[in-house]
This record gives C-alpha cells, structure tokens and sequence, in this order.
C-alpha cells in the first residue's frame, strides 16, 4: 500500500522500457498495491484506489503494451486481477482462476476464484472494458494471460488458451522465494512453451516486499520448449528488466541468459542479505543491534549483516545505498557504514568461555561492527537472590537446572533492548528452525528481538552455510566459530554443555522435522523410514522430537517475525499451525513402543 513507491518504480519501469524499445512489458502481479496487502484486500476503499492510480499511470504508457496488477471489486466479489494497457488505453482485465491457498498463502480469504470462459463488462471511469477469461491480440499475435498459481495447477488457463491458438502466454506472479524453487518454475515455464506451443513469459515480484516472504525478482522467457531469457536474481536495485526479441514467424528468437545462483548455499548468500537490506528501509529503522554470542547463529547473521552491505555497493554504490539507508553522506567505505548500522554485544557470564569471546570479538571487527562486551553476572545474580529469599532455599544445578540456565539468557534481554533502543535499531534474534521444534531456546531471552532472520532455516544447514562462508566467500573470521561445538554455554563450564548432548544430533533432528512437519508423518510412519539406517535406536529421539514439539507450540506462537527461506516454516502465522494444547501425540507414541 505505499502508493507512491509503487507508482514510481512502476513508471520508471516505464521509461526504461521505452528507452529499450520494448513494445510488450509484462509487471508481477499485483504490482501496483503489492501482494503482502492480507486482510486490507477486504476494505471498502483499497480497490477503488488501486482502480484510481491505474487511471494515473495511463498517460506513462505511450507506445507500450502492458499488465498492471491490482485487485478489482466486480459484483460484491474481489478478485485478483491485471488490466492490460496498450497506448494509454485499458484493452481488457484479466482475473486469476487458480488461487494460492496453501504452505504461506491465503488467497481464498481475500479472493473469489474466476470462471473459466466467463466474461462480463466492468466500469472503470465511465469506460467499459471487458473483464475475466479474456485474451487479445497484437500485431497479429494472440495473447493469453495466466497469474502465478493459474500455472501451477492441472486444470489451468493455457489448457482453454492452446484451443484458441495463442501464441504469447504471459504470466504475472508473486512466487514467493524458497530454497532451489527457481529450477522448478524454469521447468514449468519451459514445458509450458513446448506442451502449448507458445512463447511463455514469465515475470516475479522482486525484494522484501510485506514483512516475511522474499522475492528473487525472477525472470523467464521460453519459446516451444527452449529457454532464450533468464535473468540474474536477487538484484538489489528497485527493479529488473529483461528482454529478448521474439520471432513468432521463424521461432528464431535472440536469447538473453544472465547467470544466476543456483543451490541452496549460493541462495542463502544472496535471498537473506536482500531480505534484511529491504526490511531495514522499509521498517524505517536505522540499523541492526545483535547479541552476538560467539555461536553459529548470531555468527550467522553477523556476516549475513556485512554481506547486506557488500552486495548492495557493489550493484548500487556507496553513493545509493547511503541514500537508501539514510546515512550520513560523509560515510566513506564498507567499515564506516558497518559501524554505523550494526552494533554487536558479546554479554558474558561466569558460564562463558574464553573461546566464544574471542570468537565473537574477532568477527565484529571483522565485519566492522560497533562492538560491546559486558558482563551479566550481577543481573543474575540479583534475580537469584530475590527468588531465593522468597521461597525460602538456594537455587541448585540438581534442582534447578531449567531455571537457572533460562535467567541468564532472559537477564541479557532487557540490556540489549536498551541498546536497541538507543539506536533506534531493529534487534536481530538469532533462534533458528531446529530451535523453533523443540523448543530449545528461551522464551524473552534468546528469542526476544524486533526480526529472526534464520528461524525458518535449520541448524544442520546454518553450520553446513558457516563452513562454505568461511572458505568459499572467504569470510575467514568464521574459522573460530567452525571449529566450536554448538553451545547454550548456560551451565557451568565442567559440565561441558552441547546442543546435540542435550537434544539429539542436528542431522538427525532435521530429517525428523522433514517427515513429521513438513509431510505429516506419524511416529510409527517415520521408525519405518528411518530404522534401516539408524537401527531401533532412532526410535528415543522420534519420541523426544514428538514431547518437545506437543509441549513447545506456545513458543512458536511468539517468535519474532521471521523471512520464509525453505519449503516449508514451523511459524503458525504462516505455514504450520498446530494446537497450543494437545495429547502430545500420547496413542502414536504408544504405538511406536509397541514396534
């Protein structure tokens, strides 16, 4: 709902597009409101004024075909919808079949769903145009129109378009970004062109646009069966163009592939630092602050932060990236902006060690952070003594395990929210997925924060990235985080705490997680997939995943906002909801004995 970014970026996509002497510009769906609108979509005046900024955006369309996405009101329904202009004229409006209504989409709450064939007439400003299955024709060209998920589905639009000959499909989407998604849609796209006998064209939103879902900004163009565009994704700039000029006659069209990232480490690499650099412009905050424990999460985000800013210089320059971040203007390098958008806070206690410090005091300088380093031992212990005179006994690691390590992490939350604060910053919170299962983390400590960038990333993969960070980016200050254990570093030292000692190993949590959350599998469902490798022993750590996650919901209700990064999330506001109160999955787990 930022009318005037949109609007500008859309015009400016204009110009370009005039400039290069393209004749047909297909925008991302919805691209004048915006995607991520929820529940907005349901006003009274969000459609009218979407309606009355395509009016405005007429008279910028001079030689140009074009879709303008944007949710249009007919007969008491919404539907999503794009207006294809041509010369500053609306032609016709096209409204989507095929709605997204599953993992982190909701569309049959805001949308109705259009019928195939049906077309009907729409005012807009005293003119009629015709709105629903439409297609039209240029230069001789037919052209047909499917909006993301109408694709996606078996029953979808181009099975009626390649009845009627079309030539040119054009898609509009906003495909949300995860891990290694793109190969799929270069699939789709491309079977698309040969199965229809078409040139296919596919264009998606770009950046961080509402809050948790990223878009890679990718581009596609096939014709009977053959790639002939692709673009670079992730670019930070407002927006991409690609083009590739079309033979209909001898299908010997010119070809225009950029390279692109491809697998999940290369993507992790380039989705987060967009989806954090877009998050800080558009939250309106003036930096990042992060409690940086010398461990593989907050590690994580620390260089994420610092490759933010590398990757926005180099495709923007020092000059636009100050602007866009709003910064001093006598900022000079990649160190000085470090300095002045990331604050970092190694928050020690008598359990800490002498290797996290280290660790995380080598890589705040050498990210260029502004670096902290405190104690908290006083905080905890004042909580202590207060708990202790009102019940009456002493506190014990025997008796009081839980307690004692959860006070640490909560005594380092109100101190770095000062920070925070100070610097009118966002806080960063390090929780990642596997944490976010079982619920090891705590609640208003660890997990306290403004945005949790790696919550839907698991661990195993997060240490798997510090690893290729370290030798293939090159960001050496990770070797002293790679070569330490996994860490709570919340008991006392001789008791040598691990993360895997206390819960399971990573490995193995993460393909309990893919069977059981991502593909609903039930415990006796996953012993069988998983005993021929890890024998019957698997089946204690299936049980323990199954307790922590029945008993951990109410944490994952309150964690930070998070970017959507996998195939799947355990945020309920988004992908995987599940009842705060339950059996625990008391019968299943009976069951599983019984094997």
């Amino acid at each position: 709902m930022d009318w005037d970014h949109n609007l500008k970026n859309i015009k400016d996509v204009f110009q370009e597009a005039q400039k290069n002497n393209i004749e047909l510009l297909c925008l991302p769906e919805l691209c004048i409101t915006g995607y991520g609108c929820e529940d907005m979509f349901l006003s009274t005046w969000l459609c009218e004024t979407a309606q009355a900024k395509l009016i405005e955006l007429l008279p910028f369309t001079s030689g140009l075909t074009t879709s303008l996405g944007l949710p249009v009101r007919f007969e008491g329904e919404i539907y999503n919808c794009i207006a294809i202009i041509k010369d500053k004229k609306i032609l016709g409006v096209y409204a989507k079949h095929n709605l997204a209504n599953d993992g982190i989409h909701y569309e049959k709450r805001w949308f109705s769903s259009w019928p195939y064939h049906k077309i009907e007439t729409l005012n807009i400003t005293g003119q009629s145009v015709q709105i629903g299955a439409i297609s039209i024709e240029i230069k001789n060209i037919k052209i047909g129109f499917e909006i993301c998920e109408d694709a996606w589905q078996e029953d979808r639009p181009a099975n009626h378009l390649a009845t009627q000959g079309i030539e040119l499909i054009l898609n509009p989407s906003a495909s949300h970004f995860a891990f290694e998604k793109e190969k799929y849609r270069e699939q789709l796209v491309v079977s698309s062109s040969k199965k229809f006998n078409c040139t296919y064209l596919y264009t998606n939103l770009l950046g961080n646009e509402a809050g948790r879902m990223i878009y890679d900004g990718d581009i596609l163009i096939a014709q009977n069966g053959n790639l002939i565009g692709h673009n670079t994704r992730f670019s930070f700039k407002p927006f991409n163009i690609l083009y590739c000029e079309v033979d209909f006659d001898s299908q010997t069209s010119s070809t225009n592939i950029k390279k692109d990232y491809t697998g999940k480490l290369e993507e992790m690499s380039q989705a987060l630092p967009l989806a954090l650099f877009d998050y800080l412009i558009k939250s309106k905050n003036k930096g990042f602050v992060l409690s940086l424990s010398g461990g593989a999460d907050s590690s994580t985000i620390a260089i994420m932060v610092r490759r933010m800013v590398e990757l926005a210089i180099q495709e923007l320059g020092i000059t636009t990236v100050i602007k866009r971040l709003k910064l001093p203007v006598d900022l000079k390098n990649i160190k000085e902006i470090m300095a002045s958008i990331m604050v970092t806070a190694y928050q020690g206690t008598q359990n800490s060690s002498a290797e996290t410090a280290a660790s995380a005091r080598k890589l705040a300088k050498f990210i260029g952070a502004t670096h902290y380093e405190w104690n908290i031992d006083n905080q905890v212990k004042g909580y202590c003594d207060t708990i202790e005179d009102a019940i009456g006994r002493k506190l014990t690691w025997d008796q009081d395990d839980i307690t004692l390590q959860n006070i640490q992490a909560r005594s380092r939350s109100p101190i770095i929210w000062m920070l925070a604060n100070i610097n009118h910053s966002l806080l960063l919170t390090t929780s990642n997925r596997s944490e976010g299962d079982v619920g090891y983390t705590t609640m208003d400590g660890d997990t306290s924060g403004s945005i949790s960038p790696i919550a839907a990333v698991d661990k195993y993969f997060i240490m798997e990235w510090l690893r290729y960070a370290e030798t293939t980016l090159n960001y050496t200050a990770l070797s002293h985080v790679n070569n330490l254990a996994p860490t709570a570093e919340l008991r006392p030292l001789n008791k040598k705490q691990e993360d895997e000692t206390d819960l399971m190993p990573y490995k193995v949590l993460v393909k309990i997680e893919r069977w059981a959350i991502q593909h609903k599998y039930s415990p006796s469902m996953i012993y069988e997939k998983m005993q021929p490798q890890y024998g019957t022993g698997i089946k204690s750590w299936i049980k323990k995943f199954f307790r922590l996650w029945s008993i951990n919901q109410w944490k994952r209700e309150r964690l930070a906002p998070s970017f959507h990064m996998d195939a799947f999330n355990v945020d309920p506001r988004t992908w995987c909801r599940f009842p705060i109160l339950s059996s625990g999955f008391k019968e299943e787990l009976d069951e599983l004995d019984k094997i």
